[in-house]
């Protein structure tokens, strides 16, 4: 094997797509959802929303990752064969394509439909006489004051742009010395980015974007301009890479210095905002000269300018709010509880912590309820008073989280409660760090993540004092402690208090906040200690299985797959007869269907209603499956540089409520895309005269038994 794996070169685009272009991939398939026929108006504009983030977050943190390569190793041969300047020029021109579709979506089908259906967004110049006075009066009472026109000429330097910021550039001469002027406005982000107006004729609701309002209005700061024009622009920053997970180093070549690591996570937060230019948006009517000349004041490549057609900033959209309008809703779902936790005696914690002593419970969210499951095992650990002591690991929660109140309030009964909150998490340190503090004011005992090594582990841990001694309770999750999250992410998460898992996840709650490395997992698969060298053996046994006639095979659902090293073990594992399937949502560096090389490998994509967020393995072992569900992706960032784990589904009817999730998964007729072995995906449509099949649907007529 080691002589295939050598004749295997990772820098060959033949066996490896590239991280960046693979990331976008999937983008363009959130995108050709968006322009579903079938999908509910208000679904698409949501969606499209989501494509606007998607490019936001690209921008920032993979097109900021690559620059910062570029500068320092630009020669370096990246995954899939590309240097870091060659992988620029090929993210940027998919951007700008992906960008224009995106922009010719919205303006030519969403807005058209959105004004049909009576919920229009109307441009500022389409406003009848009396929605245009209503507009100006909104602009001179609540937005005129907080404004700041800023000027650039000899007595004003280039103001600062920050990041995501949308800006208005207004250009003129002075009506007395013919000189240009140029002044920057930003629009106000604590102002409504999309002013609802009176409705007029059949429209229930109307709406205009703050920023048309601004410009129809800005001449009230300058009566003596004449030749007045304004457009839009938009400046995306680079967002540094975590300290702990650089992009292109391997865990032994990183040179920081231990020291404070909120210091260091509040130093980062203050770099995004003044970090490098990454992409300059502008509004499609702006000049080419004054689209150079932005690029030269922002001291950016000119190449980095996208214009955009129509609204820029359409993550936005996302913060459309429509009241009512069922009819263009995906139709209402309420999660139901699941079915061992639904009797009304489940009120009494003795009868629910019993149910989990009957046997493990696997929680599949958002189809059965968070509250009635997670939250309850949570807020009843708080209140009963045999818990003597809660364990928790935070990475995303949501801001009003009634799992930290009540971890607030257990730790005011006088119970013993540790919480690691990993302040590392992209976008969300700032949270993350006030509710350390907050828990910390509580009483909690609270670690702020590990020196060197991210902890995206997804474990609670409640330690009761029964007649019986002491017990172990546990959830080992796929999923963050995030109660809205919990409601559009599809997860997993077990319920259990089997002894030696109860012992593995106690052992790594000590190395988490002690620091103290345990030798002693032998359940838990961790990472970075033995997660990578666990898979390896199980891709190896089924290898074995493969040679020796035995019933073998790999299905393997994940967010992403980009790790070199699993991705050779895998064609290693095709090529010796192993049927593999991948169910991967986001980016896949794999080549699936290659002949000689991936023959038996299939990859396709879920996405719908529901985000796609589990991670399962299965591995057929000779007829005698075995599973595991966890927190890691095949990253090499998930496998070597952060604290991650993946634990073996033991009780056999959850071995059955797997397979029937994974049986589901692959029936799925209209919302799965399968790779192709160019790297592009085809979504699935059904056959003439075939029932459609979405595996939302029917993971939620599961749930509710319809």
């Amino acid at each position: 094997m080691t002589e295939n794996r050598a004749a295997l070169p990772v820098k060959d685009s033949k066996y490896f797509i590239s991280r960046e272009l693979s990331w976008l991939n999937f983008a363009l398939r959130v995108l050709e959802l968006t322009a579903s026929p079938d999908l509910p108006l208000l679904e698409k504009v949501k969606f499209a929303g989501i494509m606007g983030m998607l490019h936001d977050e690209f921008a920032m943190k993979r097109l900021g990752g690559l620059r910062n390569i570029k500068r320092r190793k630009p020669n370096k041969v990246l995954d899939g064969g590309r240097t870091p300047g060659e992988e620029i020029i090929a993210c940027r021109e998919e951007l700008r394509q992906q960008s224009d579709k995106v922009g010719r979506l919205v303006e030519s089908h969403l807005r058209p439909a959105m004004n049909q259906a009576g919920i229009a967004l109307l441009d500022y110049e389409n406003l009848d006489v009396e929605q245009r006075r209503y507009a100006d009066r909104f602009y001179r009472d609540a937005v005129e004051p907080i404004l700041t026109p800023l000027a650039v000429d000899a007595s004003h330097p280039f103001p600062f742009i920050s990041n995501l910021g949308l800006n208005v550039a207004v250009t003129g001469e002075g009506k007395k010395s013919g000189r240009g002027k140029f002044v920057r406005l930003k629009i106000p982000a604590n102002r409504p980015r999309w002013v609802k107006l009176p409705a007029a004729g059949a429209s229930s609701q109307v709406a205009v974007p703050l920023e048309q309002v601004v410009a129809a209005n800005v001449c009230r700061f300058f009566p003596d301009w004449k030749k007045l024009k304004t457009y839009f622009f938009r400046v995306i920053r680079a967002a540094k890479d975590n300290p702990w997970e650089r992009l292109d180093v391997d865990e032994h070549e990183q040179e920081l210095q231990p020291g404070c690591i909120i210091g260091m996570v509040t130093a980062e937060l203050t770099y995004r905002k003044f970090a490098g230019v990454t992409l300059l948006q502008v509004s499609e009517d702006m000049p080419e000269n004054l689209q150079l000349w932005l690029a030269s004041q922002l001291q950016m490549d000119p190449d980095d300018i996208i214009a955009i057609k129509g609204l820029l900033a359409t993550a936005d959209l996302m913060k459309f709010n429509v009241e009512g309008r069922s009819d263009l809703r995906d139709p209402p779902f309420t999660p139901t509880p699941h079915p061992r936790l639904a009797d009304p005696a489940m009120d009494d914690p003795e009868t629910f912590f019993q149910e989990i002593r009957a046997g493990d419970i696997l929680v599949h969210l958002p189809y059965q309820c968070f509250d009635t499951s997670v939250l309850r095992f949570i807020r009843y650990a708080a209140s009963d008073p045999k818990v003597l002591a809660i364990k928790l690991t935070i990475y995303r929660t949501s801001k009003d989280s009634p799992i930290m109140q009540a971890l607030m309030e257990a730790a005011g009964r006088g119970k013993q409660v540790v919480v690691l909150v990993e302040i590392t998490a992209r976008f969300d340190e700032a949270p993350n760090i006030a509710w350390g503090k907050k828990l910390e004011r509580a009483g909690v005992h609270v670690v702020y993540g590990m020196e060197r090594l991210k902890t995206h582990v997804k474990l609670a841990m409640v330690i009761r004092e029964e007649q019986s001694g002491i017990r172990r309770y546990v959830h080992v999750s796929t999923g963050n402690y995030n109660v809205q999250t919990a409601k559009v992410y599809e997860d997993l998460g077990i319920l259990s208090c089997n002894r030696l898992l109860g012992e593995n996840v106690a052992a790594l709650f000590n190395e988490l906040t002690g620091g103290v490395s345990s030798h002693g997992y032998d359940m838990l698969m961790v990472a970075p200690h033995n997660l990578r060298e666990r898979f390896v053996e199980l891709i190896h046994r089924e290898v074995a299985h493969a040679r020796g006639g035995r019933s073998c095979g790999i299905f393997a659902k994940m967010n992403q797959l980009q790790d070199c090293d699993m991705i050779r073990e895998l064609y290693m594992a095709s090529s010796a007869g192993v049927p593999i399937e991948l169910n991967i949502r986001g980016l896949c560096c794999l080549r699936a269907g290659v002949p000689g090389l991936s023959d038996n490998i299939r990859v396709y994509s879920t996405i719908g209603r529901f985000l796609e967020h589990s991670r399962i393995y299965r591995f057929e072992n000779g007829g005698d499956p075995e599973f595991f569900i966890g927190s890691a992706d095949w990253m090499r960032r998930n496998l070597n540089r952060r604290m991650e784990t993946i634990v073996p589904v033991v009780d056999s009817i959850l071995k059955v409520q797997l397979d029937e999730i994974l049986n589901i998964l692959k029936k799925d007729n209209c919302s799965a895309w399968d790779m192709h072995p160019d790297g592009s995906y085809r979504r699935r449509v059904p056959a003439k005269g075939e029932e459609k099949r979405s595996a939302h649907e029917m993971f939620m007529r599961r749930a509710t038994g319809a």
